[in-house]
């Protein structure tokens, strides 16, 4: 990573970035090497280990993965780690078998809820955007508890789900809202892991987890449009004034806006 780029090549993950170097709505940036995002962290080498921990000063992992998905793929390397908190905080409302220690498969349609072809766009639109929205609806306890993760002051943090695209996106969206980031810049934060597609859906294909419910189709149709993430801002502009109006009425506080803001701003 360096200032001409907010990718940071890993041999075992392929789509991390940070969240610094965004415009802002008064004209700044978002700070760098506080918050990053990320698909599956499972793969990651004893290099990128080293990298994020000791380079990166990484002390937190907010871990949005279903617990199905947390069960077969198994501890991750980062979890080994003693100076690294783990937050695992699923964006479902989970219940029932697949939610234990037998848990045998994840219900792709949440976890990829792009997978299945939709030939018209508005539906396709309204689809995601419906998913998107089920996070929160569902599990207001997780979003709010990552973005205060997300928010430590001890070291950075990373947030992660398969693909870093859906769930990711969502509560990166919001994190750079509460900073103060422009509408312009979280959309294009959110497609910016279309760069990364293919090797994203390489990944999730060489992973049992995640191969059967994956189709043959090119890489691109997965790709992430802005109008997905557009949609639902724009639902919580109508229905609560803006993201910050929903996360008050869950509960999220003027200190906790304060606490994010000094992490992504300078």
């Amino acid at each position: 990573m360096n200032d001409f780029t907010r990718w940071i090549d890993l041999e075992g993950a392929v789509n991390v970035r940070d969240l610094g170097g965004l415009a802002t709505v008064d004209g700044g940036t978002t700070r760098f090497g506080r918050i990053y995002r990320s698909d599956n962290l499972q793969g990651l080498s004893e290099r990128d280990v080293e990298r994020l921990v000791a380079e990166l000063k990484l002390r937190h992992v907010i871990d949005l993965r279903s617990g199905p998905e947390v069960f077969l793929e198994g501890p991750g390397p980062l979890t080994r780690v003693p100076e690294v908190s783990i937050h695992h905080l699923t964006l479902f409302a989970e219940g029932g078998r697949h939610t234990d220690a037998e848990a045998d498969t994840i219900d792709a349609d949440r976890v990829l809820p792009w997978q299945e072809r939709v030939e018209d766009e508005k539906l396709a639109e309204l689809r995601v955007t419906g998913f998107y929205y089920g996070y929160l609806r569902d599990r207001p306890d997780s979003v709010l508890a990552a973005l205060r993760a997300m928010a430590h002051d001890d070291g950075a943090a990373i947030v992660h789900c398969a693909a870093g695209k859906d769930r990711t996106g969502v509560l990166c969206a919001l994190a750079l809202e509460v900073a103060g980031a422009t509408r312009e810049a979280i959309v294009s934060d959110y497609v910016a892991t279309g760069e990364r597609i293919d090797g994203i859906m390489a990944r999730l294909r060489a992973s049992a987890t995640y191969r059967d419910d994956l189709d043959s189709r090119p890489a691109d149709d997965h790709r992430p449009r802005p109008q997905y993430i557009e949609q639902l801002l724009e639902v919580l502009d109508d229905r609560f004034g803006g993201p910050l109006g929903w996360l008050a009425d869950q509960g999220w506080t003027d200190a906790d806006t304060a606490a994010l803001r000094s992490r992504l701003r300078d």
